[in-house]
């Protein structure tokens, strides 16, 4: 029997779903990439390590690191045709594995992505009126529910009406978008949302770039500190930033770049394209960032290096709405600003549902439909347990810190190590991605970078990110609070990628035949 892919499979086996074309897969893949780290994690990332200078190490960790791993991705996917514990598997039966922890790192990211993408919901209503007045900061914890913890951290079961009813919207858009599945539902969602996120984030650069006291917001962005350069840290922060940023690692390009047509579907121009365009929506979400905390060190008569909270959940959530509150037409920008950051993270977090429901789907014999509730319904139980009560916050810090830091970069390691220098593959993927491509750049260069440069830089992170949680502990969370989110969230994921990879599965995922290509290579001795 022959699937429309083309691809010869065994009468069990379904259809193989796939992109409508190329444009399509490129902008699901953008709408992967661009999220919320790019509009709160990059500015004050940047600003915080050398401002200007900063370019230079985020250039050469894009370059380096970043697009050699998502060629790296894009050749897994589209080589073995599957999702992640189904492409380690064809690979190596021994390798089932590394998919389901990727897998299950999306789905801890999944639980707690989802809360954030609803604040920005109902901070996008809170804008027409602006509700906040002039206590952005208490607003803020009051809404999630951060006042009626004690002076002691520690997880608080109450759930927060005005967090729940919006995340409950969420969970339903991502259950209907995946469960449509990959054309209809992932394709079309992006096509809507990626256009209406890049037109009304440059409308409201735009209007930042207006206001009285943005030139210097800028200057604080981009002058640079050349000194910052000798500081390892600073290499460190550029590495981590092009990693989280482009989704590369865990899962999500590998199971994108398998849906694309067997034949011709240019996956390095499309790389490019995806990395550079993540890359130049950061920037332009910096310029509109420290354009507007600009006029807000203006307005309060002192300067950009004074303010506080200008990362993380407390810029978009304090620091812009206290901006907002100051602004003219105020109310216009906040929509603007928080309906942005939804639909950045609207697209976002339904590729990462994809990547689960896309195991368990192949693993069980499920269509879309039925592996989409199968994921998203546990998913939804767990992100509402932890995330949507009086210390979500909190909870979300923590679990955030040691999923990406340690969980993703770890998935990342052994990723390359095993292709390069285990399997030995390096070379086919490289012929694989050139075959199928319009233009064959990709060398020895990429076989170095992802056998050696990229695992050296990523282990020197984790090892040292590893000591500092264990000597150190998280922030100053208390270590019973971290060991119970920190490191008995990744522990989880470690039992949870045990059970699944013992689990039989329902379609022949081994009966796989490769895509004969016009340029072939053995696999090296």
């Amino acid at each position: 029997m022959t699937s429309r892919t083309g691809e010869s499979e065994s009468p069990q086996a379904p259809p193989r779903e796939q992109w409508s074309g190329q444009l399509g897969f490129l902008m699901a893949a953008i709408g992967s990439a661009i999220g919320l780290g790019n509009i709160w994690r990059f500015p004050g990332v940047a600003y915080t390590n050398g401002g200007g200078a900063f370019v230079v190490p985020y250039v050469i960790a894009l370059l380096a690191a970043g697009l050699p791993i998502l060629l790296l991705d894009y050749a897994l996917g589209h080589r073995f045709r599957g999702s992640t514990p189904a492409v380690f598997r064809r690979m190596s039966s021994k390798l089932e594995w590394l998919g389901w922890f990727q897998g299950f790192i999306c789905f801890v990211i999944m639980t707690y992505y989802a809360v954030v993408v609803a604040w920005s919901l109902c901070y996008m209503f809170f804008s027409f009126t602006i509700a906040w007045g002039d206590d952005a900061a208490g607003f803020f914890q009051r809404y999630i529910g951060m006042d009626r913890l004690g002076s002691e951290v520690g997880y608080s079961p109450a759930v927060v009406v005005g967090v729940a009813i919006p995340l409950l919207f969420v969970w339903a858009f991502g259950l209907v978008v995946t469960a449509l599945g990959v054309s209809d539902g992932v394709e079309r969602a992006n096509r809507i949302f990626l256009p209406l996120l890049v037109l009304m984030f440059a409308a409201l650069v735009v209007r930042a770039l207006m206001l009285p006291g943005a030139g210097e917001g800028l200057n604080a962005l981009f002058t640079p500190k050349w000194s910052a350069l000798l500081d390892y840290k600073v290499w460190m922060a550029a590495l981590g930033q092009i990693f989280l940023s482009l989704s590369v690692g865990f899962g999500v390009m590998l199971t994108y770049a398998s849906y694309l047509q067997r034949r011709r579907s240019n996956l390095v121009g499309t790389g490019l394209v995806a990395g550079f365009a993540n890359s130049s929506f950061e920037l332009l979400a910096g310029i509109g960032v420290f354009a507007t905390l600009g006029f807000m060190a203006n307005a309060q008569n002192t300067s950009v290096d004074k303010l506080e909270n200008i990362a993380g959940p407390s810029l978009s959530f304090i620091t812009f709405p206290t901006v907002i509150s100051q602004m003219p037409g105020g109310a216009l920008f906040g929509v603007l600003f928080f309906a942005s950051f939804a639909m950045a993270g609207l697209t976002s977090f339904i590729s990462i549902i994809q990547v689960v429901s896309a195991g368990f789907g192949e693993k069980l014999g499920l269509s879309p439909r039925t592996a989409s509730l199968v994921v998203s319904i546990p998913a939804a139980v767990l992100s509402f347990i932890l995330f949507a009560t009086s210390s979500g916050l909190p909870d979300l810090d923590v679990v955030d810190a040691f999923i990406n830091n340690i969980g993703v970069v770890a998935s990342a390691i052994i990723m390359c190590v095993v292709v390069a220098w285990v399997l030995r593959r390096t070379r086919l993927l490289q012929d694989h991605l050139n075959a199928v491509s319009e233009s064959r750049m990709v060398g020895l260069w990429w076989r170095v970078f992802v056998g050696g440069i990229v695992p050296v830089l990523l282990g020197y992170m984790f090892f040292q990110t590893l000591w500092s949680y264990m000597i150190q502990g998280y922030d100053t969370y208390p270590n019973g609070f971290v060991m119970v989110f920190g490191w008995g969230m990744l522990l989880l994921v470690a039992l949870a990628t045990a059970i699944m990879t013992l689990v039989p599965w329902k379609t022949p995922v081994d009966e796989f035949e490769p895509l004969e290509l016009e340029v072939t290579a053995e696999e090296e001795d």
